[in-house]
């Protein structure tokens, strides 16, 4: 499809905004992130500034951790709700790419660095729930977020012995 040109994209375009159910889905999911990221501020006030969420994009919905360790690095954390792949993802962010290629040249021989090529907004990705419950909120935002504590400590301890 891509080599289509972008008249001949546009009725597969229509057709799949024609019933509303994509935009009520997009929505339900986009309110879902939004909660996680209530949630979030909430449990780490203190700990990570929890930024506001992004959606204005069809394939990404997510919002920025932060915290003075990984600010001091020029780091913050994203968690993703990935539409493409219906899953929640952590995202390591660097300020710049200059800093994004440093961090994973450093984190090379991690298993969250895929190192024949680095993701584009990104040092790396890694999939926190790769199968949600969208249904279940209570489960969904307790999984994601004994996912997230996990992972955080593990890469936190990474990146403290790699400088």
């Amino acid at each position: 499809m891509p080599n289509q040109s972008l008249n001949a994209r546009i009725p597969a375009y229509k057709n799949a905004f024609a019933s509303g159910e994509l935009q009520q889905t997009y929505q339900a999911l986009v309110g879902i992130a939004q909660n996680l990221r209530t949630e979030f501020s909430k449990k780490y006030e203190g700990e990570f500034a929890v930024a506001n969420i992004l959606h204005g994009y069809i394939d990404v919905t997510y919002f920025y951790l932060q915290n003075d360790f990984l600010k001091n690095k020029k780091l913050k954390l994203a968690l993703v709700l990935n539409h493409k792949n219906a899953n929640f993802e952590l995202w390591l962010l660097g300020q710049t790419k200059d800093i994004q290629r440093l961090y994973w040249k450093k984190l090379s021989g991690t298993k969250w660095v895929n190192t024949e090529v680095m993701p584009e907004y990104s040092v790396f990705e890694v999939a926190l729930l790769s199968a949600p419950d969208f249904d279940d909120a209570a489960t969904l935002s307790a999984s994601v977020d004994r996912a997230f504590r996990i992972l955080w400590q593990e890469i936190s301890e990474t990146l403290a012995l790699c400088d």
